[in-house]
């Protein structure tokens, strides 16, 4: 009884409930990113905004530019200039075709087939980058110089009468025509092909191709249902790392071409260095981006994927 009626002990105090200790580092993120969004805006942004300015100016290297809103200047530009538009998308197209039809086979040599001579294979496709580009184009002027060996055997097998006739090649000569540019394009993107498209390759499951050989499929059929859709997107991105820089290239088509081969990249270069007409080239440089930024989302819709390697 006695033990029944004790009070019981008293109660202690309740601890005071602590705050949950602040996440410490949440900003941290946001400081890596800082160094790169100010390289952004101050090397591609203000000079985005500066050149915008300059396309609708109007005046002279004399008496200055001032900003009149000309817009008058675009639709001038594109009128004068449509036809190295047209050739430019052409020669790019043309080479990112190339490139395709090269670099597939090799990569997909390199993922499946290559084995211990993976890594030299890969040495010798990023070769080129260990010389300028310069160098390699000018190295072309070489090779396709009027009786070389190149252009010798090319008329040995009268492919030249075939490019002739489609008007790629002029009679015998194959420097200063439009195929030399686009041999040029092809060379010095060719790696921006191989490589996203052996990336891609390489992470398709071997045993997807041991399913489908189980299943009787004969090796076209797994390769048209089962490879080439899995190497999809290293097909866009290669597409689009090859059409982009060579759309807008110029150093090709001034080295290896002539004045009938002139990219829009060449006009750009001269109304800036030479002719000085900066509302004229600016103006040329938007209608290059706008075009392209076009182009390059309607293939990415119509490629059906959306990832990028």
């Amino acid at each position: 009884m006695a033990t029944l009626t004790e009070a019981p002990p008293p109660l202690s105090p309740t601890a005071p409930t602590k705050k949950p200790p602040r996440k410490r580092g949440r900003l941290t993120p946001y400081w890596l990113l800082l160094p790169g969004l100010l390289w952004l805006v101050v090397f591609f942004a203000l000079p985005m905004i500066y050149q915008a300015s300059t396309s609708v100016q109007t005046g002279s290297l004399e008496e200055g530019y001032k900003v009149t809103w000309h817009f008058a200047t675009y639709w001038d530009a594109l009128s004068a200039y449509w036809p190295q538009f047209l050739r430019s998308v052409l020669y790019a197209g043309a080479a990112t075709i190339l490139c395709l039809a090269l670099g597939y086979p090799l990569a997909y040599l390199i993922a499946f087939r290559a084995g211990r001579w993976r890594n030299l294979i890969m040495i010798l496709v990023i070769a080129p980058f260990f010389t300028s580009f310069l160098i390699r184009t000018l190295a072309w002027k070489t090779i396709l110089a009027d009786g070389g060996p190149v252009v010798g055997a090319l008329n040995t097998l009268h492919v030249l009468d075939v490019t002739s006739w489609l008007g790629w090649t002029a009679g015998d000569r194959v420097l200063a025509t439009p195929l030399a540019v686009v041999c040029g394009l092809t060379y010095n993107f060719l790696p921006f092909m191989i490589l996203p498209l052996y990336s891609s390759l390489e992470r398709i499951d071997g045993r997807l191709h041991e399913a489908a050989g189980d299943l009787y499929a004969r090796p076209a059929t797994v390769f048209r249902k089962v490879t080439f859709p899995l190497s999809m997107p290293g097909v866009v991105s290669g597409t689009l790392l090859t059409f982009i820089p060579a759309a807008g290239d110029y150093v090709n088509a001034e080295l290896l071409g002539s004045t009938d081969t002139r990219m829009i990249g060449n006009v750009i270069q001269t109304q800036f260095l030479r002719v000085l007409d900066y509302p004229t080239a600016a103006a040329l440089s938007f209608l290059l981006m706008a075009a392209i930024l076009f182009m390059v989302t309607f293939y990415i819709r119509r490629s059906g994927t959306e990832d990028l390697v």
